[in-house]
């Protein structure tokens, strides 16, 4: 195995609730009030629809995909929820500092460091939006591939505050049976006061529509059963997963990173009207120039 390198699930396409769209010539974020998958391709027009996002569309009422059956591909609810704190640089699209509350790595001028995590709230570096908290749900669709999965990305402290709650409620009760159980993407809405009473949509995790936790529950243990009687090992697997994901700093790959920065993380003249920005006699200081600087204050600290 390369060193260095994460070794995560392998990805058949992506779910998302929203989309990157160009406006006066800008790239921005742009939210939706449905499900859509799509595939790993790109054309002119964006990323290319997945078939099953058609197969749900015809399948739903409205044409609007709110639910999408799913199943986990591991026990373990941190193997198939990865959520922490991210901080990117807007420029080069390069992850900077990933960290869970309690420690961080972050790339400083001597390389990747071990050190504490504040928490964005507390964190010098992350004043202005600059750090934020970001979640990756792998699942499976349809049975296509029984090792392969769909990637759901989010930045959203509903969806993930949700999905990992659901994902370590079902391992409780189930006894360990996670990866067992049929399950299902579901789109909600709420209102709150910063979003000005007008409805936000997050992503939920529950049992399918037309069953119960119960019966879903007695399923599971059936699909145990049976992936055991033929040398089904679910625990080697979500070790291998476990040292995958360990294997390097940080989860994304280059080729993916651009792509999360534009959709989640975008520059502020992204986001806002550019004679807001700083000019060069008043330009505050460089993401990259704190993180030297944080660097260098340990590093004279220590000696």
């Amino acid at each position: 195995m390369l060193k260095g390198l994460s070794i995560t699930p392998p990805v058949l396409g992506r779910i998302t609730i929203g989309k990157v769209v160009e406006k006066n010539g800008k790239r921005l974020p742009e939210k939706d009030d449905q499900f859509t998958i799509t595939s790993q391709v790109q054309n002119k027009d964006g990323w290319v629809l997945h078939p099953l996002d058609e197969t749900l569309r015809k399948a739903s009422s409205n044409n609007k995909i709110r639910s999408i059956p799913v199943r986990v591909l591991f026990n373990d609810p941190d193997l198939n929820l990865r959520a922490e704190y991210s901080m990117f640089d807007r420029q080069s699209g390069r992850p900077l500092c990933v960290g869970n509350g309690d420690v961080c790595k972050r790339y400083t001028a001597s390389g990747v460091q071990t050190l504490p995590c504040p928490s964005p709230d507390s964190c010098e570096l992350a004043k202005g939006g600059l750090c934020k908290p970001y979640g990756r749900l792998n699942v499976q669709i349809d049975d296509e591939d029984e090792l392969g999965s769909f990637i759901f990305r989010t930045t959203g402290y509903n969806s993930i505050r949700s999905l990992a709650a659901r994902l370590n409620y079902y391992q409780a009760v189930s006894g360990n049976l996670l990866a067992c159980m049929a399950l299902e993407l579901r789109l909600r809405g709420k209102s709150t006061t910063q979003s000005h009473r007008s409805a936000i949509y997050y992503v939920d995790l529950a049992v399918r529509e037309g069953s119960t936790l119960e019966a879903t529950i007695a399923e599971a243990k059936q699909n145990d059963e049976r992936r055991k009687s033929v040398g089904y090992d679910q625990a080697a697997l979500d070790t291998a997963a476990a040292h995958g994901f360990a294997n390097g700093a940080f989860e994304d790959s280059e080729d993916e990173i651009a792509e999360v920065v534009a959709e989640f993380f975008p520059t502020n003249s992204d986001v806002s009207d550019t004679s807001q920005q700083p000019t060069a006699s008043n330009a505050q200081p460089s993401l990259k120039d704190k993180l030297d600087k944080k660097a260098s204050n340990n590093t004279e600290s220590k000696q």
